[in-house]
């Protein structure tokens, strides 16, 4: 990506030490359990579990077989099982029902149940409550934190949105907590740390408490800077269409643990490939953070250089031949696969894109975004609603409508929302009930509008025109949040020139130029400020629990060291791989390097998919 970066950018820690520590502590759980033992694994955290020991590692424990959770009877004949899994109390039942089901067969097993990446109380009262505390053994398996990539780490837990911002449930307040105190001791002390969000509060409280729990010696830190922030407080980013060439690949194949499937389409074969999307693919690390206009040039200029590298074997001695096989031919033949499946990626989602009319959405997210022609946007969410062109895609639109507008107008609502229970079901009710609870889709009360002055306007004029004129006049009469923080942090880059892609000039590239992440945005003002003095209007919009704690002890920090600018932003309830993008590119322009540490990676899709409740 061609702009004027900061070319002393810090190294990154090694996270790798993370994967060695948790998979140290599972062999040494599954040795607690002698002799050849079954394992039972809950579906979701198979693919965690993959990227820490592979089949063969537990194998080399005396682990015979492995079985998915399923929730019915088991054939497993070992007698000895161990059930590896979330702390759920279906799961924990399930357990009971196996455990009982063989006492009532009179077959005699010894049980162990490791919870990760801990255990609840309410667990452990289930089993009491079966009957079964004292035939089973518990543990619990510390897996808080899974390196995806060298500056990527999730909590894999996609639960924590729902359960947290939707029900209220604070139990994975902890996690997070012990998930910081984890990376606190191995890489910090941290010097300062920054937060805004109600759960980033109390995950920092979390935090403190375990760290003045603990011995604190004096060490080295490499990591300065921490940032929490509540994923509550930026619902606009993961709200809009991913155009980066990695946010894109997650929304289109869904990017699963760090690994996305390709479909035959794709391999242009019969089967279907797993790829492991991180900086080891040298392809896909040039073009993750591009926007998607650019990647085909760059894939073909990457072919190109491929290309010429290969001719270079022409008029090759036997010994230059020699060196070439051993050397570079093998590096060449996987950069040739490489770029092979990323071109066809690519035309996939160009197919894809083209079928939905991916331009005139984007349009319609720019516009609301910039609070344009917020007529013609509603005219085109009642198209795609009654086309039932998808039912994620309509209620995303309908919440970013809402969310950038401060809540419909009355009729707007009654309206659309009307409209999409005919179209997709009147079971979602419940959607639209935990979309009002966390303020993704709402009706704007009496007094945020001039509905008087509406109707006089109706009279005087045709009903075209009326529509126009009302937009001005509720847009003067109300206080949107989303357009005051937009207006004070310039979020909306002036359209009055044109954005070159090619060359991006600040973060709203993510977005085709037309909006810069609130998330980022908060980031970059905080550190830029060390605090948030100067932020208070922007904290008041946001209502949001902010806080800037300075010192720790046993830090040994040289001033300005490389500790110092490297930054572990803390995203609680998800993070996209836009925002990853972003954090890269002002890290680049600013001489940080962001280290992402999210409860799961999440998208528009994932977001709202954790809200709907249209199981009447």
């Amino acid at each position: 990506m061609a702009h004027s970066a900061r070319r002393d950018s810090p190294e990154l820690p090694d996270l790798s030490l993370l994967k060695r520590l948790v998979r140290d502590q599972l062999i040494y759980l599954l040795e607690q359990l002698p002799g050849k033992k079954d394992l039972f694994i809950d579906s979701d955290l198979m693919s965690p579990l993959d990227r820490i020991a592979n089949v063969s590692i537990l194998k080399q424990h005396e682990v015979d077989k492995l079985y998915k959770v399923e929730y019915k009877p088991i054939s497993s004949i070992s007698d000895q099982l161990c059930f590896l899994i979330r702390p759920r109390i279906q799961t924990v039942k399930w357990i009971c029902d196996v455990v009982n089901a063989d006492k009532a067969a009179g077959k005699y097993r010894r049980y162990k149940i490791i919870f990760t990446p801990q255990k609840f109380y309410a667990c452990e009262a289930v089993l009491e409550e079966q009957g079964i505390f004292g035939d089973v053994t518990t543990d619990e398996w510390a897996f808080y934190l899974l390196p995806l990539d060298d500056d990527i780490i999730s909590l894999e837990l996609p639960e924590f949105f729902r359960d947290n911002f939707l029900a209220g449930d604070q139990r994975w307040v902890r996690t997070a907590g012990s998930a910081l105190h984890l990376l606190h001791s191995l890489f910090g002390p941290f010097s300062k740390v920054y937060g805004i969000g109600r759960c980033s509060k109390m995950t920092y409280e979390s935090w403190r408490e375990q760290v003045e729990e603990g011995d604190q010696k004096p060490r080295q830190a490499e990591i300065g800077n921490v940032f929490l922030i509540d994923r509550d407080v930026d619902f606009v980013t993961p709200l809009c269409s991913q155009v980066v060439y990695e946010g894109l690949v997650d929304d289109i194949f869904r990017i699963k643990c760090g690994c996305v499937e390709f479909g035959t389409d794709v391999t242009s074969s019969d089967k279907s490939i797993k790829v492991m999307l991180n900086s080891q693919d040298k392809v896909f690390n040039e073009i993750r953070n591009e926007h998607f206009s650019n990647v085909f040039g760059f894939l073909s200029q990457k072919a190109r250089n491929l290309q010429i590298a290969y001719d270079k074997r022409r008029g090759m001695d036997i010994k230059q031949m020699k060196a070439f096989v051993s050397e570079e031919l093998k590096g060449l033949k996987q950069e040739h696969r490489l770029l092979t499946l990323h071109i066809s990626a690519s035309e996939s989602i160009m197919k894809k894109k083209t079928k939905q009319d991916f331009q005139e959405l984007l349009k319609t997210e720019h516009c609301l975004l910039e609070g344009f022609e917020i007529r013609e946007c509603v005219s085109f969410i009642e198209e795609h609603i009654n086309r039932q062109v998808s039912m994620i895609e309509s209620l995303r639109l309908l919440c970013l409508l809402s969310v950038t507008e401060n809540g419909l107008l009355p009729k707007d609502f009654r309206s659309l929302k009307a409209q999409y229970l005919q179209s997709y079901g009147a079971d979602h009710l419940l959607t639209f009930s935990n979309l009002k609870q966390l303020g993704l889709l709402e009706e704007q009360q009496p007094g945020e509008t001039l509905t008087v002055m509406e109707s006089k306007v109706g009279k005087l004029v045709n009903d075209r025109t009326a529509g126009k004129l009302t937009d001005a006049f509720s847009s003067l009469a109300k206080k949107s949040n989303f357009r005051a923080l937009s207006r004070k942090l310039n979020l909306v880059p002036k359209s009055d020139e044109e954005y070159d892609l090619r060359v991006p000039r600040d973060m709203a590239y993510i977005f085709s130029g037309a909006y810069i992440p609130l998330s980022c945005k908060l980031i970059e003002q905080v550190l830029e400020r060390d605090g948030w003095t100067g932020l208070e209007e922007v904290t008041r919009l946001i209502n949001g629990h902010e806080f800037a704690v300075t010192g720790s002890s046993g830090a040994d920090f040289k001033p300005k060291s490389d500790a110092q600018r490297i930054i572990l932003v803390m995203f609680l309830g998800g993070c996209t791989f836009s925002e990853i993008s972003a954090l890269r590119f002002l890290g680049k322009e600013k001489g940080y390097k962001f280290i992402v540490v999210t409860t799961a990676i999440t998208n528009s899709s994932r977001l709202l998919e954790a809200l709907l409740d249209n199981h009447v």
